[in-house]
């Protein structure tokens, strides 16, 4: 125990330790990512409007229970670190020591090569964070199982921590005694000692500091063991949990990716999400997740990057407006189809007698007019044959689709009105109408995607409707020189009458119909009803090239 000490000077130079523990204690952390008001706020505002992050943190507060504030400080750390631009994580010695398992697994995840990745979609993103924390789950849940040890050795220092303290504020409290009893008068001290060596406290006062002092040094040797025996189960527990937040990581990488694939697929650009109420962007994803829809963005994907080439070409190498296809042999404007004949060398003869009586397909163009120009509008077979499947498993209805919303794309960057209007049989027809002055609405874009009625096929239903929206719009807006596109995989028949009323009005009106025969080369081929109907027809064989459509994107 050692000698007593006789002064309270002595006794103060002894607790000096314990003293500049209680006074300045360090202050300990609870979240591992450093974050202002409003990052706070954002995780506040977007846990509660998300059931699912509610679902999560209650499912892991209930599994461990005894640090269920963890799992929820946990939660918050894994989202400000996919949120926030700059995320900066505390330094291990600033958090408190029942949290070092939350910080290992933020380091772990942050520190995967796969997190920058992920942060180039969630950044700044409040719904995109919450996804990722969603998407890292199972993996958080596997990482909290496995340092379930290395939890309660965390739990067991932050304890013996607290203890520490509690007994370095016991010395600090047993010394001002101490002095309090020094300086009331004391008639047994000896005067002689007390002028040496300063004021002499009682002897049960010195004997409770000299107490205090020993539990403190007690204590602080059980608080390093604690935290020495924490430090390493958290090492043990380290490499699993570095291969499971790379695994996490990778995970919600590629499922935020996924996700914003799909959304550029169906035209709804970052701007438009970030508006977007968080409740009706999860329903959105979901929609698009888990329907049909999700199968065909690839190839609606490709399709919208296909027309806005065509575009860049057309505003590029266009002298005038292009209108259609006429014969020549101006050579800077044959069509795709006629410089094919040159890679053949028994049809390259043919075009060089072609060339010789200017009887090439030339693209016909014009110069620019005043007056604006009418709507495009996409007539969709929605026949029970398109649902017939082509190479590379893609079906008729999503070819055509894909190509009705590439459409739909051109007419947004002409400043048309698009119409799109699904049709089989007589009795069944669905118009869906996109105006130029509004946004396009994403639910109604899928709406009409997802649409399929099914039946036979019927043309003068369809192009009845699209002659009449057509006619409304020139008296509404005495806009002319509107544009129709017909997607089918059939032929079938149409009345004398119904076709001289169809030719009057397009005689009138100024339209151009264009024919898209899908799947089925024959309609193209043959003396059809199509044929007659369409100032431009083509044949799509091979539903996996895009490209094949490529020149109504330059003609229309």
């Amino acid at each position: 125990m050692g000698e007593t000490p006789g002064t309270l000077d002595e006794l103060a130079r002894r607790a000096g330790k314990w003293l500049s523990l209680s006074a300045a204690a360090p202050e300990r952390h609870t979240a591992s990512v450093v974050a202002d008001r409003f990052d706070r706020i954002t995780w506040r505002d977007t846990y509660e409007q998300s059931a699912a992050l509610r679902e999560l943190a209650e499912e892991l507060n209930e599994r461990h229970d005894h640090t269920r504030h963890h799992t929820t400080d946990l939660l918050t750390d894994v989202f400000l670190a996919a949120y926030k631009v700059n995320p900066r994580l505390r330094e291990r010695p600033e958090m408190d020591p029942s949290r070092l398992v939350n910080h290992q697994v933020v380091t772990s995840l942050v520190e995967s090569p796969e997190f920058a990745e992920l942060r180039r979609e969630t950044a700044g993103d409040p719904y995109a964070a919450a996804m990722a924390v969603l998407a890292q789950a199972t993996a958080l849940r596997r990482m909290l199982e496995a340092t379930r040890g290395a939890q309660d050795k965390a739990e067991q220092a932050k304890q013996s921590q607290r203890n520490a303290e509690r007994a370095a504020t016991a010395v600090t409290e047993a010394l001002q005694q101490a002095a309090e009893k020094t300086a009331e008068p004391d008639e047994t001290a000896e005067p002689d000692r007390a002028d040496e060596d300063g004021a002499v406290p009682p002897p049960a006062a010195t004997d409770a500091v000299q107490q205090t002092i020993e539990a403190a040094e007690v204590s602080e040797a059980a608080a390093q063991r604690a935290a020495q025996a924490a430090a390493q189960a958290l090492a043990a527990a380290a490499p699993g949990i570095r291969v499971a937040a790379r695994n996490a990581v990778s995970k919600a990488a590629e499922g935020a990716r996924a996700e914003a694939a799909l959304m550029r697929a169906w035209g709804v650009g970052p701007g438009e999400l970030e508006r977007m109420p968080f409740g009706q962007r999860a329903r959105l994803a979901e929609r698009l997740r888990t329907s049909r829809l999700a199968e065909w963005a690839e190839l609606v994907g490709r399709f919208r990057q296909m027309a806005d080439g065509e575009r860049a070409r057309k505003v590029e190498n266009a002298t005038g407006e292009l209108v259609g296809v006429t014969l020549g042999n101006d050579l800077s404007r044959v069509i795709p189809s006629e410089l094919a004949n040159l890679g053949l060398p028994a049809l390259r003869a043919v075009f060089a007698a072609r060339y010789a009586a200017g009887e090439l397909m030339l693209y016909d163009s014009q110069g620019e007019q005043t007056t604006g120009r009418g709507a495009i509008i996409a007539c969709v077979d929605t026949s029970h044959s398109m649902y017939e499947a082509g190479p590379g498993g893609i079906t008729r209805e999503a070819w055509a689709k894909a190509c009705a919303l590439a459409l739909l794309d051109q007419a947004r960057h002409a400043g048309r009105d698009f119409v799109g209007i699904l049709f089989s049989a007589a009795d069944k027809l669905k118009v869906f109408r996109f105006p130029a002055d509004r946004p396009a609405d994403v639910a109604h874009v899928l709406d009409f995607a997802e649409t399929f009625l099914g039946g036979g096929t019927s043309y003068q239903r369809p192009l009845s409707a699209a002659g009449a929206l057509l006619e409304e719009e020139f008296n509404d807006a005495a806009r002319m020189r509107g544009d129709i596109v017909m997607l089918t995989d059939d032929d079938c028949g149409v009345t004398e009458e119904w076709m001289r009323g169809w030719n009057e009005a397009k005689h009138r009106l100024g339209f151009r119909v264009f024919g898209v025969a899908i799947g089925a080369p024959r309609v193209a081929e043959t003396a059809s009803v199509l044929d007659a109907l369409c100032d431009n027809l083509r044949a799509i064989e091979d539903l996996t090239d895009v490209h094949a459509a490529a020149d109504l994107f330059r003609v229309i």
